[in-house]
């Protein structure tokens, strides 16, 4: 299931029902956040102003589908399978940890730094993921979650979750094809995901 629009109401997040925390960008890494919202990805609504995505769908199933789930998120392993180049030294996503994914080849790459703003990675819960909001250098201005969560009914699934807009002239030229980009990139990230948590079991 995909949504998305430009200031739209989203549902009801699908983060085990944490309160909301928005992190002070001072206190966590290099702070140069590109937005204001930093954490606003822990609310239930996305600020306006942005072009908003949902994307949920279900990757595994039972205790040991979600360990594997969310081993391989939290490690970025997602994110390289999905075909985003992270580099390996890159730590556990956690507050504060700098990512840079990069896609396309050569001089036409494009790479897109962020920053870890909040992570759940308690293996005591039936929740985990984190966010990331872009850095100086990003094409897009905003930020991104991934949540993992374990349903009544053992299923575990995985919310994406997203507000942005563009910070630089590529995505402002590309349109309305940013957006149908990003989609595709969420599906991917959950394809992805759901075979690696198969593999891994």
């Amino acid at each position: 299931m995909t949504t998305d629009g430009p200031h739209d109401a989203d549902p009801a997040r699908h983060d085990g029902g944490r309160p909301p925390q928005t992190p002070d960008p001072a206190a966590s890494g290099s702070g140069a956040f590109t937005y204001k919202e930093v954490g606003a990805t822990r609310n239930a609504s996305l600020p306006a102003g942005y072009h908003h995505l949902l994307h949920r769908a279900p990757v595994a199933t039972g205790a040991a589908g979600f360990r594997a789930a969310a081993d391989a998120l939290l490690t970025w392993r997602m994110h390289r399978a999905a075909g985003l180049r992270v580099p390996a030294a890159t730590p556990r996503a956690a507050p504060g940890v700098a990512a840079t994914s990069r896609a396309g080849l050569g001089p036409l790459g494009i790479s897109a730094p962020c920053q870890v703003v909040w992570a759940d990675d308690d293996p005591g819960t039936d929740s985990a993921g984190f966010a990331y909001g872009t850095l100086p250098g990003h094409p897009e201005s905003g930020e991104e979650s991934f949540t993992l969560t374990r349903d009544g009914d053992d299923v575990v699934w995985l919310t994406i979750r997203a507000f942005s807009r563009p910070a630089t002239l590529l995505p402002r030229l590309a349109g309305p094809v940013g957006p149908m980009l990003q989609r595709h990139i969420a599906t991917r990230f959950a394809k992805a995901l759901r075979r690696l948590a198969t593999t891994a079991g």
